[in-house]
């Protein structure tokens, strides 16, 4: 499913907790990764209510009158909200996303952060339960972008693809953002859309995305080039000025092994073995601490042809 020039539609990681389209590692720097909860450049508006999103619930702190609604902890069990392990709070929560949640009164505000960093925490080993969080989290701030769009993204770990790209949409409106919108091609995709998933990428304005935002983007527009049994056409969608086989960037892995399977699906294996091993050299000298867009210089992996071309 995501665009990793594969025909299958198995979950990408990508956010803090998503899934990784094609052999890049599921734990990049924060700031390239499909993460709901890195690092944001810039405060999100709340928007008013859209169709088919839940109201949240009313302020409990200054409160005044009587409620017909039943107690939260009532509502917990109604809903059959995950418990809170002892000690998460809100400030396990990523600061820009808690900063979205400032609309909220205060006691609900840390009732979703918890929730929120709970399907962080949990997507990668249990994205059920981390969907069943993000639930929780959305049920109090349906309004909130960051709350849908980590709906979004436990949903679409979970194979529901309908759903995430329903979510997604409803964050794009809430938020005014396209940083999601290579899940978005992903998930016409996997509701067995690719021609829908090329309209999609393609009304976007490319220049105006973060680099590795377009990077995601052009693997998944591969990914629906090869579903429409186009590979030409799927590697001429990663013909990028970001495909640079001699530097590593956060992207890079995902980008080099999409290339490997183009290439492999066209009959190139050669050349496939070597975007593949390009991929996996990136990958091992990439830090887990570096930023999107820091630099290694992957030498090693042009030692390393050199020699295999000695050996010819």
């Amino acid at each position: 499913m995501a665009g990793d020039g594969r025909r299958d539609r198995g979950p990408r990681r990508g956010a803090e907790g998503g899934r990784s389209q094609d052999g890049g590692r599921s734990r990049r720097s924060r700031d390239g990764e499909r993460k709901p909860f890195a690092k944001r450049d810039g405060e999100r508006k709340p928007f008013p209510r859209r169709d088919g999103e839940r109201k949240p619930f009313p302020r409990r702190d200054g409160e005044h009158g009587t409620s017909s609604r039943p107690p939260q902890d009532s509502r917990r069990r109604e809903h059959d909200d995950p418990d809170i392990p002892e000690g998460v709070t809100a400030r396990d929560l990523n600061p820009a996303a808690r900063n979205e949640l400032k609309t909220l009164s205060k006691e609900n505000a840390e009732g979703v952060a918890q929730h929120l960093a709970m399907a962080a925490a949990l997507i990668d080993d249990d994205p059920a339960l981390a969907h069943r969080h993000a639930l929780a989290a959305s049920r109090r701030a349906g309004r909130i972008a960051v709350v849908r769009e980590t709906v979004a993204i436990t949903a679409y770990a979970l194979g529901d693809f309908a759903l995430a790209l329903r979510e997604l949409r409803t964050y794009r409106r809430i938020s005014g953002r396209d940083d999601q919108i290579a899940l978005m091609v992903d998930c016409e995709r996997g509701v067995g859309r690719p021609d829908r998933a090329l309209e999609v990428g393609r009304a976007v304005d490319r220049a105006a995305l973060p680099t590795a935002v377009r990077v995601e983007l052009a693997i998944a527009l591969s990914g629906a080039r090869l579903d429409l049994g186009q590979p030409e056409r799927a590697l001429l969608e990663l013909d990028i000025p970001e495909l640079d086989p001699g530097r590593a960037f956060a992207w890079s892995p995902a980008l080099f092994a999409a290339r490997g399977a183009v290439l492999e699906e066209l009959g190139r294996d050669d050349e496939a073995a070597r975007w593949r091993q390009r991929a996996e050299v990136a990958a091992a000298v990439l830090d887990d601490e570096l930023a999107s867009d820091d630099v290694v210089i992957v030498e090693e992996l042009e030692e390393e042809q050199a020699e295999g071309e000695d050996d010819t």
